[in-house]
């Protein structure tokens, strides 16, 4: 079991506590693997088109991590592993890896199952604006396109600084640096017009949490005291990342949900317009081709440091790695045991047996359409069909690029 740690592509490490793997080897009686790569502009920044001698630059981190798995193929075995069944798993950013790992013939045979937590990817990066960000990275670097390479000369220290620069395509935050579609070692889209043939016969795991963006915006101020007159405000393109109103969104939630708050609102709208649409699409491409994916959502409450619970992104790192009481976990108290087990349990038997149905669970069916069986992850785990249906419907309407593609 090959896990590939979080921080979208640009920070992380797997020495984190919560990565330690030692409990779900001892539970398992499986070999758990943590590992690093290159990150932000030293595993994405797309000089190919600007100098010689950096034709690989946009996949760097990507090709770093099939270094990795053929490293686990040729030696796994001296440690009890099987190199015939590698599963990978991630959260976030390391299930976007995956995702993009899926689509890239390189890796093609060095893993067997996968599992992503809370990470898609749909879209790579097209090379033309990947090129664009990597200009402008070089301009806060005081240098032009013609002079890329000075930029190996330069101290790490600028190197990270000149990154914080506005993202061209974006209009906000820092420059995106993240896999590339450049025809050499990533030539197609790993979800885009469909699921790249190459990943289809990997058995898969695609997780989400049902409050995601409470990890990013549930301690943030300016969301304390909304009204709906103060909601819209909120609702920006650099919370949505997506091109719709926020007085759509607000209306077609009260039509919906009569009963919801403005921060409730706030929260599921950013959660489903924008960090679920990927792992719905992918669950539905792969259904689509008859690949097999089970789907689960986190509803069990993790607890963010101000007190307020709910199913953030993260909360379910814990959880899988059977790690609810070491340092950093927030997914603790009753139920996150017995939680932990039956998911834990889970990714096990995917890596073992290429399915993730255990005694400890009730039967989890394969996602399939028109019905989208989705497992809700909580004290007592359960099917349901289309959870969030409504949500998905609604925010099914507007064309969905992956945020920073």
């Amino acid at each position: 079991m090959v896990y590939i740690h979080g921080g979208a592509y640009s920070a992380g490490s797997g020495s984190d506590p919560l990565y330690d793997g030692a409990r779900l080897a001892a539970r398992g009686d499986v070999v758990v693997v943590t590992l690093n790569h290159r990150l932000n502009v030293f595993g994405y920044a797309y000089l190919a088109r600007l100098a010689p001698g950096f034709e690989d630059s946009g996949n760097a981190g990507q090709l770093d991590l099939i270094l990795a798995l053929q490293w686990v193929r040729d030696n796994i075995a001296a440690f009890g592993g099987d190199p015939s069944r590698v599963m990978l798993f991630g959260q976030s950013g390391g299930g976007a890896k995956i995702a993009t790992l899926m689509a890239m013939p390189a890796a093609q045979g060095l893993f067997h199952r996968a599992a992503t937590m809370s990470g898609q990817q749909v879209t790579a990066s097209g090379p033309i604006n990947a090129t664009t960000r990597a200009a402008a990275w070089l301009k806060a670097l005081g240098l032009t396109p013609d002079r890329a390479a000075e930029a190996t000369t330069m101290p790490v220290e600028r190197l990270l600084e000149a990154q914080t620069a506005e993202d061209p395509i974006l209009g906000f935050g820092g420059l995106y640096f993240g896999p590339v579609l450049d025809f050499r070692s990533l030539p197609r889209h790993p979800f885009y017009p469909d699921a790249a043939p190459q990943g289809r016969s990997i058995p898969m795991i695609i997780g989400n949490t049902r409050e995601e963006t409470l990890g990013f915006m549930g301690d943030d101020p300016r969301n304390q005291g909304l009204t709906w007159d103060s909601l819209a405000a909120r609702l920006t393109p650099g919370v949505m990342r997506i091109d719709i109103t926020p007085e759509a969104v607000i209306a077609g939630y009260r039509a919906m949900h009569p009963d919801w708050s403005p921060d409730r609102v706030l929260i599921a709208a950013t959660t489903a317009g924008r960090s679920w649409r990927g792992a719905v699409i992918e669950a539905e491409e792969r259904a689509r081709a008859g690949a097999p994916a089970w789907v689960y959502q986190l509803d069990f409450p993790g607890e963010l440091a101000s007190g307020r619970q709910g199913a953030f992104h993260t909360a379910d790192i814990p959880l899988v790695f059977d790690n609810v009481q070491a340092a950093g976990s927030r997914t603790r108290g009753p139920g996150a045991q017995s939680l932990s087990d039956k998911m834990s349990d889970a990714f096990i038997a995917l890596a073992r047996d290429g399915d993730p149905n255990h005694a400890g669970l009730p039967r989890w069916d394969r996602y399939e359409l028109p019905r989208r069986q989705t497992m809700l992850m909580d004290v007592q785990p359960r099917m349901a069909d289309d959870p969030r249906g409504d949500e998905r419907a609604f925010f099914s309407t507007i064309p969905y690029i992956q945020p920073g593609t």
